[in-house]
Protein backbone atom coordinates (compact mmCIF):
# COMPACT_ATOMS: atom_id res chain seq x y z
CA UNK A 1 0.00 0.00 0.00
CA UNK A 2 3.07 2.26 0.71
CA UNK A 3 4.51 1.55 -2.17
CA UNK A 4 1.40 2.24 -4.08
CA UNK A 5 1.30 5.71 -2.60
CA UNK A 6 4.69 6.29 -3.19
CA UNK A 7 4.23 5.65 -7.27
CA UNK A 8 1.31 7.62 -7.25
CA UNK A 9 3.06 10.37 -5.88
CA UNK A 10 6.00 10.09 -8.25
CA UNK A 11 3.25 10.15 -10.85
CA UNK A 12 2.07 12.97 -9.50
CA UNK A 13 5.37 14.79 -9.65
CA UNK A 14 6.36 13.98 -12.98
CA UNK A 15 3.07 14.55 -14.87
CA UNK A 16 3.19 18.71 -12.59
CA UNK A 17 6.77 18.84 -13.79
CA UNK A 18 6.19 18.06 -17.18
CA UNK A 19 3.01 19.89 -18.26
CA UNK A 20 2.84 22.78 -15.04
CA UNK A 21 -0.64 22.75 -14.78
CA UNK A 22 -0.75 24.76 -11.66
CA UNK A 23 0.49 27.94 -13.22
CA UNK A 24 -1.82 30.68 -13.41
CA UNK A 25 -3.98 31.65 -16.76
CA UNK A 26 -3.46 34.42 -18.69
CA UNK A 27 -6.98 36.21 -18.97
CA UNK A 28 -8.30 34.98 -22.40
CA UNK A 29 -9.10 39.06 -23.25
CA UNK A 30 -4.70 39.16 -23.93
CA UNK A 31 -4.21 37.66 -27.69
CA UNK A 32 -1.99 35.13 -27.58
CA UNK A 33 0.79 34.81 -30.67
CA UNK A 34 1.62 30.79 -31.67
CA UNK A 35 5.03 30.36 -33.04
CA UNK A 36 4.90 27.15 -36.08
CA UNK A 37 8.09 26.45 -37.79
CA UNK A 38 7.41 23.29 -39.96
CA UNK A 39 3.74 20.90 -40.31
CA UNK A 40 5.37 17.72 -41.29
CA UNK A 41 6.52 13.95 -40.21
CA UNK A 42 9.17 13.55 -38.28
CA UNK A 43 12.78 12.34 -39.38
CA UNK A 44 14.50 9.19 -37.47
CA UNK A 45 17.55 10.97 -35.74
CA UNK A 46 16.73 14.45 -36.71
CA UNK A 47 18.21 16.95 -34.54
CA UNK A 48 15.14 19.16 -35.43
CA UNK A 49 11.53 17.32 -34.92
CA UNK A 50 10.59 19.51 -32.31
CA UNK A 51 10.06 21.86 -34.90
CA UNK A 52 8.38 19.90 -37.10
CA UNK A 53 4.62 19.40 -35.64
CA UNK A 54 2.56 16.08 -37.06
CA UNK A 55 0.04 17.18 -39.75
CA UNK A 56 -2.31 15.11 -38.14
CA UNK A 57 -1.94 16.90 -34.59
CA UNK A 58 -1.38 20.40 -36.43
CA UNK A 59 -5.38 19.48 -37.68
CA UNK A 60 -6.39 18.67 -34.42
CA UNK A 61 -5.01 21.79 -32.85
CA UNK A 62 -6.58 24.49 -35.08
CA UNK A 63 -9.81 22.45 -35.18
CA UNK A 64 -9.70 22.94 -31.25
CA UNK A 65 -8.84 26.21 -31.56
CA UNK A 66 -12.12 26.55 -34.32
CA UNK A 67 -14.22 24.87 -31.83
CA UNK A 68 -13.65 26.42 -28.68
CA UNK A 69 -14.32 30.31 -30.31
CA UNK A 70 -10.77 31.31 -30.83
CA UNK A 71 -10.54 34.07 -33.64
CA UNK A 72 -8.28 33.95 -36.02
CA UNK A 73 -6.04 37.19 -36.49
CA UNK A 74 -3.04 38.28 -38.42
CA UNK A 75 -0.40 39.77 -36.57
CA UNK A 76 -1.16 43.34 -38.85
CA UNK A 77 -4.21 43.59 -36.66
CA UNK A 78 -2.35 44.36 -33.41
CA UNK A 79 -2.25 47.22 -34.71
CA UNK A 80 -5.00 48.19 -32.77
CA UNK A 81 -5.79 44.90 -30.25
CA UNK A 82 -8.80 46.59 -28.57
CA UNK A 83 -10.70 45.98 -31.73
CA UNK A 84 -9.97 42.66 -31.18
CA UNK A 85 -12.05 39.95 -29.91
CA UNK A 86 -11.44 37.74 -26.68
CA UNK A 87 -10.25 34.63 -27.38
CA UNK A 88 -7.45 35.85 -30.17
CA UNK A 89 -4.95 33.73 -31.52
CA UNK A 90 -2.31 34.58 -33.81
CA UNK A 91 -0.55 32.04 -36.02
CA UNK A 92 2.93 32.41 -37.34
CA UNK A 93 5.47 30.68 -38.71
CA UNK A 94 8.45 31.59 -39.23
CA UNK A 95 11.40 30.73 -42.12
CA UNK A 96 9.20 29.30 -45.45
CA UNK A 97 9.46 25.46 -45.00
CA UNK A 98 7.56 24.32 -48.13
CA UNK A 99 5.59 22.22 -45.36
CA UNK A 100 3.90 25.10 -44.80
CA UNK A 101 2.11 25.03 -48.52
CA UNK A 102 1.97 21.25 -48.53
CA UNK A 103 0.60 20.59 -44.92
CA UNK A 104 -0.20 23.96 -42.86
CA UNK A 105 -2.20 25.89 -45.77
CA UNK A 106 -4.78 23.24 -46.27
CA UNK A 107 -5.85 23.02 -42.74
CA UNK A 108 -6.39 26.79 -42.66
CA UNK A 109 -8.14 26.71 -45.30
CA UNK A 110 -10.43 23.85 -44.34
CA UNK A 111 -11.40 25.71 -40.89
CA UNK A 112 -11.30 29.38 -42.06
CA UNK A 113 -8.21 29.89 -40.20
CA UNK A 114 -5.47 32.51 -41.03
CA UNK A 115 -1.82 32.74 -40.09
CA UNK A 116 1.18 35.30 -40.70
CA UNK A 117 4.79 33.94 -42.56
CA UNK A 118 7.99 35.33 -41.17
CA UNK A 119 9.83 34.60 -44.93
CA UNK A 120 13.12 34.48 -45.59
CA UNK A 121 13.96 36.43 -48.48
CA UNK A 122 17.16 34.34 -49.22
CA UNK A 123 16.39 31.41 -47.99
CA UNK A 124 17.85 28.27 -50.49
CA UNK A 125 20.27 26.02 -50.40
CA UNK A 126 20.98 27.54 -46.25
CA UNK A 127 21.44 26.02 -43.20
CA UNK A 128 21.15 29.50 -41.02
CA UNK A 129 21.75 27.32 -38.02
CA UNK A 130 24.74 27.15 -38.18
CA UNK A 131 24.64 30.71 -37.86
CA UNK A 132 23.80 30.53 -34.05
CA UNK A 133 25.76 27.49 -33.29
CA UNK A 134 28.41 25.91 -34.96
CA UNK A 135 28.00 22.06 -33.76
CA UNK A 136 24.27 22.40 -35.82
CA UNK A 137 26.57 22.09 -39.31
CA UNK A 138 24.45 19.07 -40.16
CA UNK A 139 22.61 20.53 -43.26
CA UNK A 140 19.68 19.20 -42.36
CA UNK A 141 17.65 22.49 -42.50
CA UNK A 142 19.91 24.01 -45.56
CA UNK A 143 17.92 20.28 -47.45
CA UNK A 144 14.82 20.91 -45.76
CA UNK A 145 12.46 22.17 -48.65
CA UNK A 146 11.67 25.43 -49.07
CA UNK A 147 8.56 27.74 -50.36
CA UNK A 148 8.92 28.74 -53.88
CA UNK A 149 7.94 32.34 -54.62
CA UNK A 150 4.95 30.55 -56.66
CA UNK A 151 3.61 28.98 -53.58
CA UNK A 152 3.68 32.30 -51.40
CA UNK A 153 1.68 34.07 -53.75
CA UNK A 154 -0.77 31.64 -53.95
CA UNK A 155 -1.03 31.12 -50.07
CA UNK A 156 -1.46 35.39 -49.75
CA UNK A 157 -3.78 35.30 -52.63
CA UNK A 158 -5.98 32.73 -50.76
CA UNK A 159 -6.75 35.45 -47.77
CA UNK A 160 -5.27 32.57 -45.44
CA UNK A 161 -1.63 34.12 -44.99
CA UNK A 162 -0.53 37.45 -44.85
CA UNK A 163 3.74 38.64 -45.27
CA UNK A 164 5.88 38.92 -42.54
CA UNK A 165 9.47 39.74 -42.72
CA UNK A 166 12.63 37.69 -41.41
CA UNK A 167 15.22 39.29 -43.06
CA UNK A 168 17.01 38.72 -46.36
CA UNK A 169 19.10 35.47 -44.74
CA UNK A 170 18.36 34.38 -41.84
CA UNK A 171 21.26 36.05 -40.07
CA UNK A 172 22.41 36.11 -36.04
CA UNK A 173 21.90 39.74 -36.21
CA UNK A 174 24.49 39.98 -32.98
CA UNK A 175 27.61 39.06 -35.31
CA UNK A 176 26.76 42.41 -37.28
CA UNK A 177 28.00 45.56 -37.33
CA UNK A 178 24.75 48.36 -37.92
CA UNK A 179 25.49 48.64 -41.44
CA UNK A 180 24.74 44.94 -41.46
CA UNK A 181 21.62 44.96 -39.81
CA UNK A 182 20.26 47.72 -41.83
CA UNK A 183 20.83 45.66 -45.02
CA UNK A 184 19.00 42.22 -43.13
CA UNK A 185 16.27 44.03 -41.57
CA UNK A 186 15.48 46.97 -44.10
CA UNK A 187 16.60 45.93 -47.58
CA UNK A 188 15.17 42.58 -46.28
CA UNK A 189 11.40 44.54 -46.32
CA UNK A 190 12.16 46.17 -49.56
CA UNK A 191 12.72 42.82 -50.91
CA UNK A 192 9.84 41.14 -50.02
CA UNK A 193 7.46 44.20 -50.78
CA UNK A 194 9.57 44.30 -54.52
CA UNK A 195 8.85 40.07 -55.03
CA UNK A 196 4.78 40.29 -53.58
CA UNK A 197 3.55 43.58 -54.11
CA UNK A 198 2.60 43.85 -49.88
CA UNK A 199 5.18 45.47 -47.25
CA UNK A 200 5.06 43.28 -44.13
CA UNK A 201 3.93 45.15 -41.56
CA UNK A 202 5.77 43.00 -38.77
CA UNK A 203 9.08 40.99 -38.16
CA UNK A 204 10.41 38.22 -36.52
CA UNK A 205 14.47 38.43 -35.06
CA UNK A 206 16.31 34.98 -36.56
CA UNK A 207 16.46 32.86 -33.85
CA UNK A 208 14.82 35.49 -31.18
CA UNK A 209 18.45 37.15 -30.72
CA UNK A 210 18.58 40.72 -30.97
CA UNK A 211 19.46 44.30 -29.02
CA UNK A 212 18.29 47.60 -28.57
CA UNK A 213 19.58 48.53 -32.02
CA UNK A 214 17.73 46.05 -33.68
CA UNK A 215 14.28 47.05 -32.21
CA UNK A 216 15.57 50.60 -33.41
CA UNK A 217 15.88 49.24 -36.90
CA UNK A 218 12.79 47.70 -36.98
CA UNK A 219 10.87 50.83 -36.40
CA UNK A 220 12.60 52.57 -38.62
CA UNK A 221 12.33 50.41 -41.40
CA UNK A 222 8.74 50.85 -40.97
CA UNK A 223 7.44 47.51 -39.35
CA UNK A 224 4.34 48.35 -36.95
CA UNK A 225 5.31 45.16 -34.47
CA UNK A 226 8.05 42.75 -33.78
CA UNK A 227 7.95 38.78 -32.11
CA UNK A 228 10.91 37.11 -30.14
CA UNK A 229 11.34 33.51 -29.95
CA UNK A 230 10.61 34.67 -25.63
CA UNK A 231 7.83 32.26 -24.41
CA UNK A 232 4.78 33.95 -23.25
CA UNK A 233 1.50 35.95 -23.29
CA UNK A 234 2.36 39.74 -23.65
CA UNK A 235 -0.76 41.82 -21.48
CA UNK A 236 0.42 45.03 -23.14
CA UNK A 237 0.90 44.80 -26.48
CA UNK A 238 1.48 48.69 -26.88
CA UNK A 239 4.15 48.78 -24.34
CA UNK A 240 5.82 45.51 -26.08
CA UNK A 241 4.97 45.53 -29.78
CA UNK A 242 8.70 45.58 -30.65
CA UNK A 243 9.55 42.53 -28.35
CA UNK A 244 6.04 40.30 -28.26
CA UNK A 245 6.18 36.82 -26.83
CA UNK A 246 5.13 34.15 -28.23
CA UNK A 247 3.69 30.71 -27.27
CA UNK A 248 6.45 27.96 -28.72
CA UNK A 249 4.19 25.47 -30.31
CA UNK A 250 6.44 21.88 -30.35
CA UNK A 251 6.91 19.33 -32.53
CA UNK A 252 6.57 16.86 -29.02
CA UNK A 253 3.42 18.48 -27.67
CA UNK A 254 0.19 16.26 -27.15
CA UNK A 255 -3.14 17.48 -26.99
CA UNK A 256 -3.22 18.33 -23.56
CA UNK A 257 0.66 20.15 -23.38
CA UNK A 258 -0.80 22.35 -26.30
CA UNK A 259 -4.06 23.51 -24.14
CA UNK A 260 -1.59 24.31 -21.38
CA UNK A 261 0.37 26.50 -23.17
CA UNK A 262 -2.48 28.23 -24.53
CA UNK A 263 -4.00 28.67 -21.27
CA UNK A 264 -0.48 29.63 -19.72
CA UNK A 265 1.70 30.91 -22.27
CA UNK A 266 4.52 28.27 -21.26
CA UNK A 267 5.34 24.79 -21.25
CA UNK A 268 6.36 22.80 -18.23
CA UNK A 269 8.86 23.48 -15.15
CA UNK A 270 11.80 24.62 -17.03
CA UNK A 271 9.01 26.31 -19.93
Amino acid sequence: MIWFGLTLLLAGAVFSHRYAWWRPAVDNSHPRILMYHMVSEHRPGARFNKLRVLPARFDAQIRWLKENGWHFALMSELADPSALPAKTVLLTFDDGFEDNYRNAHPVLQKYGARATLYLVVDRFERDWSTSKKAHHDSGELMHEPKLSDTQVREMLDSGCWELGAHTRTHANLARLDDVGKQDEITAGRALLEQQFGTPPSSFAYPFGIYDATDVHLTEQAGFDTAVTTVEGIDTDIHRRRFELRRVKISGKDNGLAFRLRLRTGTRGWKK
